[in-house]
């Protein structure tokens, strides 16, 4: 396997991996996730609730779709415009003070914002890599 072959298939791994991982985490309390998203306070009071019981399906699917090297640049593509969101929401909370859980893995990962925002850099890099390498596969 070539160089570009592994770092492909490492980052669609490790991207998979860890939407999946996310997903199924916030699905297991939607309610609790509903109150991790209200405490950005971005959203209208019912739209938290709403975000909270599709965004862990929507996670899911991406991180399957990766996991099993299916449709690999939409679930690129996917992951990276949520960790895209997820930042914007992270660095809002950030520069209006707010010390709040980031709810990025369903509270199994109670992070300071300032780390959960570089491990969101460090994500949407691996997104980038498996979008533009999944053209190292052979057809």
């Amino acid at each position: 396997m070539t160089g570009r072959r592994s770092v492909y298939h490492g980052c669609r791994v490790l991207l998979g991996a860890l939407f999946l991982a996310a997903g199924i985490s916030k699905g297991r309390d939607v309610t609790t996730f509903a109150g991790e998203i209200a405490a950005y306070r971005l959203l209208p009071y019912a739209l938290n609730y709403l975000l909270a019981a599709t965004l862990p399906y929507v996670e899911v699917l991406a991180g399957g779709l990766l996991l099993l090297g299916r449709n690999v640049r939409g679930a690129a593509l996917l992951t990276a415009l949520l960790t895209v969101v997820f930042i914007g929401a992270i660095l809002s909370a950030m520069l209006r003070g707010l010390e709040i859980d980031c709810g990025c893995f369903g509270g199994a990962a109670v992070l300071p914002l300032w780390v959960a925002l570089v491990r969101d850099v460090g994500i949407l890099a691996l997104a980038h890599f498996t979008y533009h390498l999944q053209g190292t596969q052979p057809s």
